[in-house]
């Protein structure tokens, strides 16, 4: 990790209605990410973790508030910016891995690099050095449907980092593993970190936020603990009042 601040977040907010009831998801959000940093984002379910995340990857919109990355403020971007960067800066990794199954690991991998416009020469490349990060780089030629569960969540962490992103971004990436795999798929995302990614992820496990640098915790949509300092005027130990009823996942 160093200096350089990846993500910088203020008072981000995100309201919708569910009939006549205002659901408040998220409220005046405010944390910092630096370069090379493994953050995890902890709360209770319900308390607006996975809604931040979403903000994070641009696949949902605040209501208000700014999203600076390096610090420009890419909230201000059309859709078509949007979109270019997200293929090009973002690398996601979900619970449920979202490989196709009817293709190979390369076709998997191939995907991300055609919508980046890749240079098809480089493509074979890049794709088996993303598959050598995760130790799959063997079993580049397999179907998706023929790997183990553990395989399958480290060929999309592979994927994740096929177009050499700025920050890799997982929604409980281990939510489906069993315990050894779970081991390593979080020591490859701490390997990814040191060399200079930047990782943030959203998980209920305790286990993990200990292997991370940091652990944000949000309760009732709100930052209250950004793992350096209390904020908000909050405690870490109101985790355990549960979350509340009017807040979103």
């Amino acid at each position: 990790m160093n200096n350089e601040v990846i993500i910088e977040t203020r008072d981000l907010g995100k309201d919708y209605f569910d009939g006549e009831n205002l659901i408040q998801a998220l409220r005046c959000a405010s944390m910092k990410v630096h370069k090379g940093e493994m953050v995890a984002i902890m709360g209770p379910s319900g308390s607006g973790k996975s809604t931040l995340l979403y903000i994070l990857g641009l696949l949902q919109p605040p209501t208000g508030g700014e999203y600076l990355f390096r610090g420009q403020n890419i909230l201000e971007f059309s859709r078509e910016e949007q979109a270019r960067f997200r293929n090009r800066q973002l690398g996601f990794v979900f619970q449920t891995c979202d490989l196709l199954p009817n293709s190979t690991v390369y076709e998997n991998l191939e995907l991300p690099l055609i919508y980046a416009e890749a240079d098809h020469h480089n493509r074979r490349r890049k794709i088996l050095g993303a598959l050598d990060r995760v130790g799959l780089s063997h079993r580049v030629d397999h179907w998706a449907n023929r790997l183990s569960g553990g395989e399958r969540q480290r060929a999309a962490i592979a994927r994740a980092l096929v177009n050499n992103p700025s920050l890799i971004l997982g929604d409980e990436p281990t939510g489906q593993l069993d315990q050894r795999n779970t081991e390593i798929v979080v020591e490859q995302l701490r390997d990814i970190a040191t060399q200079g990614y930047t990782v943030v992820l959203v998980t209920h496990e305790e286990e993990i936020g200990q292997a991370c640098d940091r652990v944000v915790r949000i309760r009732d949509g709100m930052i209250v603990s950004n793992g350096v300092e209390e904020v908000n005027g909050a405690d870490s130990r109101a985790f355990a009042q549960g979350p509340s009823s009017s807040v979103a996942r």
